[in-house]
C-alpha cells in the first residue's frame, strides 16, 4: 500500500548549479545531442532560472560555479563531482570535449575550503553515474564511468559500491534511467538495466516505480528529490502522476531547452550535503 503525502519527509539539501552562460550544442556524445539543431540559449538560461528558482521554493540552498567559456556542458553540474560526507571525487570525464570541466570543479572545492578533495584516477562522471541509496553507492557503469572506477569509489568514500550495468545509450548516466526518491523508495525505466541489474534495484529498495518508456524519453528520471518533493521535467506527466499516487509531490519544470544536450533537472545540480552540512576537515 502507498505511503500518503503526509509521511514522506523532505530534508533541506546543499546545491551546486553552473548557469548555461555558454550552453551550445556544438558536438555529439550522447544521442540527444544534434549539432545541426538550433539551441535558444536565452531559453536554456530561463528553464535554468526556473529550476533554480524551484529548488530555492522548496527551502534548498543553492550555490554557484562560474561557467567557464569553451565548456558548453558545464551547466550539467551533476557530472563534474561526487560528494559524500564532505569528501570530494572530482570527475575524469571520458569524451576529451568535458575534460576541461574537471579542473574547474576541483578549483571549485578547493577554493570552498574542502580539504578531501581528490581527482579520480579512473573513468567516472561524478553523481551522474554516483547515486547515495542509504549507504549504499548506486555507480553506473556501460557507457561514461568505467567498472574499474567502483573500487576507487569505495575506497575513498568508505562505504560499499553496487554497480549496475546500463544497456540503453539513451541513459547512457545512471541519474537519466534510475532516480532514489528516499532511503526506501527509487523509480527507474527497467529496460535501461540487464535483468541482473533490475533484480538488484528490487533487492535494494521495498517500493520500486517503474515508469514508462516515453517519459523516461522525456527524462522523466533525471528528478530531484528531497524525500517528498520531487523536481522532475514537466513533459513527464503520467511520471508526475504516479509520484502523486505513491504519496511524492511533484514540481514540475520545463526543461526541454536543456535537453538538447541530453539532460534534465538532475543533471544540473551536483549535492553538496544536507541543508547543515559543511566541508570536511582536514
Amino acid at each position: 500500500m502507498s505511503e500518503s503525502s503526509a509521511t514522506r519527509t523532505a530534508r533541506p539539501r546543499r546545491y551546486l548549479m553552473c548557469p548555461p552562460t555558454h550552453f551550445a550544442v556544438d558536438y555529439a556524445i550522447n544521442p540527444w545531442m544534434d549539432p545541426d539543431a538550433p539551441v535558444d540559449r536565452g531559453r536554456a538560461v530561463a528553464q535554468w532560472g526556473a529550476l533554480k528558482s524551484a529548488i530555492e521554493g522548496l527551502g534548498h540552498t543553492v550555490e554557484l560555479i562560474d561557467p567557464v567559456p569553451g565548456l558548453p556542458d558545464m551547466v550539467y553540474a551533476a557530472n563534474g563531482a561526487t560528494v559524500i560526507d564532505g569528501r570530494v571525487l572530482v570527475a575524469s570525464f571520458r569524451h576529451p570535449e568535458r575534460s576541461g570541466e574537471s579542473s574547474a570543479f576541483e578549483k571549485w572545492f578547493r577554493g570552498r575550503g574542502y580539504a578531501a578533495v581528490l581527482g579520480a584516477d579512473h573513468v567516472n562522471e561524478g553523481e551522474g553515474d554516483h547515486l547515495l541509496a542509504g549507504r549504499t553507492v548506486l555507480a553506473g557503469n556501460g557507457f561514461r564511468t568505467e567498472r574499474a572506477a567502483n573500487a576507487e569509489t569505495a575506497r575513498y568514500f568508505g562505504r560499499p559500491v553496487l554497480g549496475l550495468s546500463l544497456v540503453d545509450p539513451r541513459f547512457y548516466h545512471l541519474d537519466t534511467a534510475l532516480a532514489v526518491l528516499d532511503e526506501r523508495t527509487a523509480m527507474f525505466w527497467p529496460g535501461a538495466f540487464t535483468t541482473r541489474g533490475r533484480r538488484r534495484v528490487a533487492e535494494l529498495f521495498p517500493e520500486v516505480l517503474a515508469v514508462e518508456e516515453s517519459d523516461a524519453e522525456h527524462f522523466g528520471l533525471n528528478a530531484i528529490s528531497d524525500g517528498r518533493h520531487v523536481v522532475l521535467p514537466a513533459a513527464a506527466e503520467r511520471t508526475a502522476r504516479l509520484l502523486t499516487n505513491h504519496g511524492f509531490v511533484p514540481v514540475p519544470v520545463e526543461t526541454d531547452e536543456l535537453a538538447k544536450g541530453g539532460g534534465g533537472p538532475k543533471c544540473c545540480v551536483l549535492q553538496l550535503g544536507d541543508g547543515t552540512a559543511l566541508p570536511a576537515a582536514a
